[in-house]
């Protein structure tokens, strides 16, 4: 959020803030957080690292979980192993992601052979999973 004539608001005294201008899609590591010496704070700031920011979070700016999502796994457009899962059967084919994402969210996949479009789990990188 941007206040009135462009300023920034101001950091709470116990919020987690960025030490430096971090771009969208970056991995947040422990050089890139400054966190109050309380152990609240301190707590907050560990629960964030490793996580992948959604959008561009500027230096001095609290870090919020809103503003970060798991790593991105799969992304969009990328060809992904598919696998159909039923019972004990296991079949596997190769399948475009329509989105990106991140472990276990689901996407949409389309199969090269079929064209056609499911949804599906990503279960590790490049690799997305659906029951049917």
């Amino acid at each position: 959020m941007i206040l009135a004539g462009g300023a920034m608001p101001a950091a709470a005294a116990e919020d987690v803030v960025a030490a430096r201008n971090i771009r969208a899609g970056a991995i947040i590591a422990a050089a890139d957080i400054v966190a109050p010496a309380s152990e609240t704070a301190l707590r907050a700031a560990t629960e964030l690292v490793g996580l992948e920011a959604a959008r561009s979070i500027y230096k001095g700016q609290p870090l919020n979980k809103s503003d970060l999502r798991a790593p991105t796994l799969v992304e969009r457009n990328a060809i992904v192993t598919m696998e159909f899962v039923k019972g004990p059967m296991l079949i596997s084919t190769e399948g475009r992601a329509l989105d990106q994402g991140g472990s276990g969210e689901r996407i949409r996949v389309m199969n090269l052979l079929s064209k056609r479009i499911v949804s599906a789990t990503i279960v590790n990188a490049n690799t997305v999973r659906t029951k049917q």
